[in-house]
Order: structure tokens, then C-alpha cells, then sequence
């Protein structure tokens, strides 16, 4: 459901009382905690329980499963996920009563209006790369405040009010919400097509990621390697550009990278910071460029560049994002949440680097019946550097099943070792017999492939018994 963002975005303490529907959500479990911790009665619901209600309810956040338009009477605010369709009963109660119906953007924006935003935009690579800026200030010696869409080991939550003037936040662009925080300085990790069911063309994708680098009132760190954010600098923008990658013209410039097990060194070299060894410990080369990127935008913000290097050495990753789950059985399981080619195709380099001499297994889940029209085959191209790849069906979050679109387009372009595994609560079963002693199992996608692991290392255990 699309809901408009108001002309006059209030501050948080202004809400009254607020009602957030599907706060399980990455996105709205984050504003939650943040007006919850600023004091304000926050409530919520959402269509089934989660680690995310657990971790809410600890906080002190009251939060319902199921939906019910009776729990909107005495809210002032609602704000609703994307996801929830008009006719959820606590919409159509709010509507009916008149009440503040607000977008996810607009919750978000008014807990920060008062902030130095830092806002993280990119088709890949934002989680991260707003986790490790926030790492790499905190080793500064800064205390910004956050919202990420993952929880982030290290930090122990996705979201937090800190003592410091800069608020880092994730932007995301898939239904167009980055466009309304007007941040003083932003990142833009790379500009890939992608969510076309909302932008129509890849040149609409494009100019959005303009029109948010417009909305910046001094700076932009882009990735000096990405090809839709070097048309981006050619263009240009009211706010000054700075460059961070691996491309000799780099401003913040990364070489020697060397992906070894669960870590990843590089050399970066900047203007005031000599050549110096970065080491975290997160395993990819995608990882090097998201961490400078942080850099860049961290130099920019006037913070030690020392300091920020020694903040990055901190960051031990965030929820899915190549997320260890366990080993059982001999066999190693990690979690990732990449859905699109470019991710595929980055995180099953850093899992082939784990495996080393071992097969690397993997499951996917592909993600939306949009994406996988455009997308389908490259998936499938990107996932046949695996030994072995099961594909579980489509997950089709808020779209409706297509009969011409369905995993089977990934799993014909992976190849001979691509085995169909069906619906997602099976895979576990499917997949366990076909493992062995040594092999890494990497789960993917951005749907509930991410309970796969767990079974799977349960069964894996039952069966050594």
C-alpha cells in the first residue's frame, strides 16, 4: 500500500500515541525503538511472531501478533509498512477515524529532524556499509545515533539514540522513501536496476538515485567503481562528489585486497592518510568497497581517519549478511540475505573463500515475481559457480503468482548441478541427504529461506545421534 508523505513531517514528540503496523519489519521495528526510547507510547502488530517482537517486547515495546482495528482506537499516529495492504482492519479503522496515516519515511524522518543526517543509499550493499559507518565513528570517538535494517552483531540491536550530533541511516530507495530525508551528507554504495515494480525503466532508477544525490545539502561519497554512479559524477549534483573504490582515480583509494577465511585486508590510501592496512572481519571484497566507502564519508564528517580505520576492525557483521548459523554433522552453514544477481554473484565469492578445497552448497529462494521476470536468469548464471544448488519456490512477498514466472527460470539457467527443492518448509529435508562431511551450505535470498539453516543443522544433528 502507498501511502503519501505530509507536507509538514512533526517532530516525534508530536505523534501523540503510536500505533506502527507490521513493526516486525526491518524498517519500522528500527523507528520503533527509536521513539520508544525517546519516550513516546509506541504499540504494534504485525502478521506473525518473530525474533524481531521478542527483541521489541524486551525493550518495553507492547507488540501484538494478528491484526485488529479495535488496537488503533486510542492511537493519535499510525504508520504502516509498504507491505500491508489497504484493507488491513487497523488501516481501515484508522482511515475511519481520521487518523495520522503516515509512510514508513515520514516516521523515520520525524525522529531525526533535529539530527546531522547521514543517510546510505545503493541497490546493494546499504546495511552494511550503515553498520560499518556507524562502527567507524563510534571508533572515532563519536556517539551517533542509528537506524539500520538488520540487527548488527556488536551493536546488539538495528537501532539507538546516541549522544552525538549525526544520525547514520539507511535509505532505501524501493518505494521511493530516500527522496524525503533531505540528509547533510549521504553514500551511494552503487546504482544497479532494480525494483523496476516501482520505477518502471531503468532510467527512472537512475534519476532517482539523481534526484536523492539533489536532496544532499554537502557531500556525497559514490563508489569510484560502479558504473551507474560514474554517470552520476559525470552529471553531476549541487553537492560535491567525493570517489571511494578500487579505481586508480579513487579519491579514497583501496588496493591489495586479500580475501582469506572469514577476513578480508586491503591498503587504503586518501588525502591526510597515509597507506594503511584495513583487516575486517567479514570475508569479501564487496565488504572492502562498502568500508571504503565509510571512510570516505567518515573523512568527509571532519572524524580521525585513524580512528575510523580502528572502528571498521570492530564491525563482525549483521544479520544476514554472510551470517554463520552453526555446523553440524561436519557441515557449515551461513546465511545471507542477497536477492539479486550482483549479490549473488558477490557473496558466493566470499562463500567460496570459507569453503576453500570443500563444496560449496547452496539454497536459494528467489524473491518477487518482478524480479525474477528480469532477473531470473542471471541468478541462475550467477548461482552455477556453486557445486551444488538448490532452488526453493518464489517468494512472493506483496505480489501476486505469476504460472510464467517461477523458480524453474533460475533453476534451467544454473546448470546440470541446479536441483528444484520446492516449497521452502521442505527444503530442509530435501537438501540434508545430499550433504556431506566438509561441504559449506550458504542459504540466500530475501524471503524466509532464512529458516532453512536452522532445520537443516537440527536434522543434521538428529540424523549423528
Amino acid at each position: 500500500m502507498r501511502i503519501d508523505v505530509p507536507d509538514e513531517v512533526l517532530p516525534a514528540d508530536q505523534l501523540g500515541r503510536v500505533h506502527f503496523i507490521g513493526i516486525g519489519g526491518a524498517g519500522l521495528s528500527a523507528i520503533a525503538l527509536l521513539m520508544h526510547e525517546a519516550g513516546i507510547d509506541v504499540v504494534g502488530s504485525d502478521g506473525k511472531d518473530s525474533a524481531v517482537l521478542a527483541r521489541l517486547r524486551a525493550a518495553g515495546v507492547t507488540c501484538h501478533v494478528g491484526h485488529d482495528g479495535a488496537r488503533v482506537a486510542d492511537r493519535d499516529t499510525v504508520v504502516a509498512s509498504t507491505a500491508v495492504p489497504q484493507d488491513n482492519p487497523e488501516v481501515v479503522e484508522a482511515l475511519r477515524r481520521g487518523l495520522r496515516l503516515w509512510p514508513r519515511s515520514a516516521a523515520l524522518m520525524s525522529t531525526m529532524l533535529h539530527d546531522r543526517r547521514v543517510a546510505v543509499a545503493g541497490t546493494h550493499g546499504k546495511t552494511t556499509t550503515t553498520a560499518m559507518l556507524t562502527f567507524a565513528l563510534r571508533g572515532a570517538g563519536a556517539d551517533p545515533s542509528f537506524a539500520i535494517g538488520a540487527e548488527v552483531a556488536g551493536l546488539g540491536t538495528n537501532a539507538r539514540r546516541g549522544a552525538g550530533p549525526e544520525f547514520v541511516v539507511e535509505s532505501d530507495e524501493s518505494d521511493g522513501a530516500f527522496l524525503h530525508y533531505r540528509p547533510h551528507a549521504a553514500v551511494i554504495t552503487n546504482i544497479d536496476a532494480d525494483h523496476l515494480d516501482t520505477w518502471g525503466t531503468v532510467e527512472a532508477y537512475e534519476q532517482a538515485f539523481a534526484d536523492f544525490a539533489a536532496t544532499v545539502d554537502e557531500v556525497v561519497a559514490v563508489s569510484a567503481d560502479d558504473a551507474g554512479c560514474r554517470r552520476l559524477v559525470e552529471a553531476g549534483t549541487a553537492a560535491r562528489l567525493v570517489t571511494a573504490g578500487f579505481a586508480p582515480d579513487a579519491d579514497v583509494r583501496g588496493t591489495d585486497v586479500v580475501v582469506e577465511g572469514s577476513s578480508t585486508r586491503f591498503t587504503v590510501t586518501a588525502a591526510g592518510l597515509p597507506p594503511t592496512e584495513v583487516v575486517l572481519a567479514v570475508p569479501g571484497r564487496h565488504y572492502a568497497a562498502d568500508a571504503l566507502l565509510a571512510l570516505a564519508i567518515g573523512i568527509e564528517l571532519g572524524h580521525d581517519p585513524a580512528g575510523l580505520v580502528n572502528g571498521l576492525a570492530a564491525y563482525t557483521g549483521a544479520s544476514r549478511r554472510m551470517e554463520p548459523k552453526g555446523e553440524a554433522g561436519g557441515v557449515r552453514v551461513v546465511d545471507s540475505y542477497a536477492h539479486h544477481p550482483t549479490e549473488i554473484a558477490a557473496d558466493l565469492a566470499a562463500a567460496r573463500a570459507l569453503a576453500g578445497d570443500d563444496r560449496l552448497v547452496v539454497v536459494f529462494q528467489p524473491h518477487l515475481v518482478s524480479r525474477t521476470r528480469l532477473f531470473g536468469a542471471r541468478m541462475g548464471e550467477e548461482l552455477a559457480a556453486a557445486d551444488l544448488v538448490v532452488v526453493a519456490d518464489l517468494y512472493l512477498a506483496r505480489e501476486q503468482a505469476d504460472p510464467d514466472v517461477t523458480s524453474a527460470l533460475v533453476v534451467e539457467a544454473a546448470g546440470d548441478h541446479a536441483l528444484a527443492g520446492g516449497p521452502v518448509a521442505d527444503v530442509p529435508a530435501f537438501v540434508a541427504p545430499l550433504l556431506q562431511p566438509g561441504d559449506l551450505v550458504l542459504t540466500l535470498g530475501a524471503g524466509d529461506v532464512t529458516t532453512v539453516g536452522p532445520a537443516l543443522l537440527d536434522l543434521l544433528r538428529a540424523s549423528a545421534r
